[in-house]
């Protein structure tokens, strides 16, 4: 807490007011009442005995669940301390612009990248995306592991599992999910279009016995309070599982291959199984429908730069489990593909035991009703879905704003321990619709470089920030009443550590002031009441240059790194 306040004891404007209202979303609205004797929106505080008095605030609000002492404690009671987060800013390159070394690092690596498949598809040949084999290019990397305090990254592994619980909890209350996005529904179509065939489903009594979860749950660490705080969990095509693996490996040869050049150890750098968790995840889903016949079928985009990140899953599938995956567009489902007299799914004569999405995310993947009709068709067969409709819907940025409001987690989670830990990473979320949000709006119009204006809508290229986010507000408010607002989400922006980095694109290497976001890959497989399988699998970590506001790889914001662990 201490760090804190002197943190805000120096915060400008826009920052302090908006980490005054994140401690309004943390704690009560009685403690919120009484803390504002302490902070105030004019960026002041009482100086003398402040600790004091927020205990003392504590003390008189144990009911409440969550007090302001425990929203933000004092370094070094849980959170990564102040000195570690300096050592993040200085990075882990031998030198700033240490050319002889990297003169030597970037061939090896461009070599290494070509002979072990860390490659995409070249978007300067037309081809790329449609033909394997065809216009390869490594995939951009950091030349190097980046910094992160390893009590952080514990922090997130430990996350996995509960998240994944919650994502199931949610996904089975239906009212929950219809209740929540009901006004979403009427602002976005595309959510529309997704609450119709849940409740399709639901009307027609299709049992999901078998429900696997392939997620990603991302993080950045916040400068200002030492937090690791999560921007948003994934539950439908979490990309990156295999590339990310190899960039790890590579980050590992490159220390042990350059010795003492580097000045790092590789057993600092985590090992990622990120890859062979995902295949085994699939193979044991394969192994609980019970049909040695059946294939897995990956739902694709006609046109996917990435899709060796997806085909290496599928030559682990084979390799280690003797599984075939087959590829398929949303529209050669339709054209292919029918269910047999129990709803089994089949493609041509090949019957299918799970269906993998890394497609289907995006209004873009249903240009026409006939990718509508194969999304239903695909939800109502026997087949496991990676994700249900239900998954799909739970992951929903208006789901991760709903959940962060206070007694929500407590419909989910009984443990108050695990309640605990899970919102102690969520960052400030606001809804734009709700009665009361004129005034967090207002302020976002005012001192917009605190907030990010989100979509509801995965991949990279969607998010809204600084100035742009006054604007876009301003059109909002004016457009039909303001119902557009609630196909949106207000989210605290997080301004995690500074670090230099090489970064290399396209065989050339640059030194850039970069930042990083960490991302936790987790599996679950319940069958009935049975947990099969629910753990942490891996993690992806990608870093993109200080002055950019998005972070997605394959929409060319970012580079692919790992960790190097402090």
């Amino acid at each position: 807490m201490y760090a804190f306040y002197k943190f805000c004891h120096y915060l400008p404007g826009y920052k302090f007011i908006f980490y005054a209202y994140s401690l309004k979303k943390r704690a009560s609205s009685l403690l919120w009442k009484k803390a504002t004797k302490v902070f105030s929106f004019k960026g002041s505080a009482h100086r003398k005995n402040w600790w004091t008095h927020i205990q003392t605030l504590d003390a008189e609000a144990e009911t409440t669940g969550m007090t302001l002492a425990s929203a933000y404690p004092p370094a070094g009671t849980g959170l990564v301390k102040h000195s570690e987060l300096e050592t993040l800013s200085q990075g882990v390159i031998p030198q700033v612009n240490d050319e002889p070394v990297v003169s030597v690092l970037v061939p090896e690596a461009l070599s290494w990248s070509s002979l072990h498949g860390l490659v995409v598809g070249n978007t300067s040949h037309e081809r790329s995306g449609t033909i394997p084999g065809v216009g390869l290019v490594h995939a951009p990397f950091s030349l190097l592991p980046s910094p992160f305090p390893r009590q952080a990254f514990s922090q997130a592994i430990e996350l996995a599992p509960l998240f994944n619980r919650l994502i199931d909890r949610v996904s089975q209350d239906a009212n929950f999910l219809q209740q929540a996005l009901a006004r979403t529904r009427k602002a976005d179509s595309f959510t529309a279009r997704l609450l119709d065939i849940h409740l399709q489903i639901l009307d027609k009594g299709v049992k999901q016995e078998i429900r696997l979860g392939l997620h990603r749950s991302d993080y950045m660490l916040d400068m200002a309070t030492g937090n690791l705080l999560q921007v948003e969990l994934n539950t439908i095509s979490s990309s990156f599982a295999a590339l990310g693996s190899l960039v790890t490996s590579l980050h590992r040869h490159l220390i042990n291959w350059s010795g003492d050049r580097s000045g790092l150890e590789a057993k600092n750098v985590p090992e990622n199984s990120a890859a062979d968790t995902f295949a085994e995840a699939l193979a044991l889903a394969w192994k609980e429908y019970g049909d040695n016949r059946a294939v897995v079928l990956m739902v694709v985009r006609e046109e996917e730069r990435n899709m060796y990140d997806q085909y290496w899953l599928a030559l682990k599938l084979f390799k280690s489990y003797g599984i075939k995956l087959i590829r398929k567009t949303l529209s050669q489902v339709i054209a292919e593909g029918k269910l047999g007299s129990n709803n089994e799914l089949f493609i041509g004569k090949q019957v299918v035991s799970v269906v993998y999405y890394r497609a289907g995310y995006s209004p873009d993947d249903y240009p026409s009703e006939s990718e509508w009709d194969a999304r239903l068709l695909l939800e109502l067969s026997t087949a496991v879905k990676c994700p249900n409709i239900s998954y799909h819907l739970a992951g929903a940025k208006k789901i991760q704003q709903e959940l962060a409001k206070p007694g929500i987690l407590e419909r989910f989670f009984e443990n108050k321990q695990e309640i605990v830990k899970v919102r102690s990473c969520f960052a400030g979320l606001w809804s734009l619709e709700d009665e009361n949000s004129d005034e967090i709006i207002k302020e976002a119009i005012r001192n917009p470089e605190g907030f990010v204006l989100k979509p509801q809508r995965e991949g990279g290229g969607n998010n809204t920030y600084g100035a742009d986010v006054s604007e876009k507000l301003i059109q909002l408010r004016k457009t039909d009443g303001g119902v557009g607002l609630a196909a949106y989400i207000l989210m605290q922006r997080i301004f995690p550590a500074v670090h230099p980095a090489y970064l290399v694109h396209d065989g050339i290497w640059s030194c850039k002031e970069t930042i990083s976001e960490l991302g936790i890959f987790s599996t679950y497989l319940r069958n009935g009441k049975k947990e099969v399988l629910n753990k942490e699998a891996g993690y992806l970590l990608r870093t993109k240059v200080a002055d950019s506001n998005e972070g997605g790889v394959a929409a060319g914001y970012a580079v692919l790194d790992s960790l190097y662990l402090i």
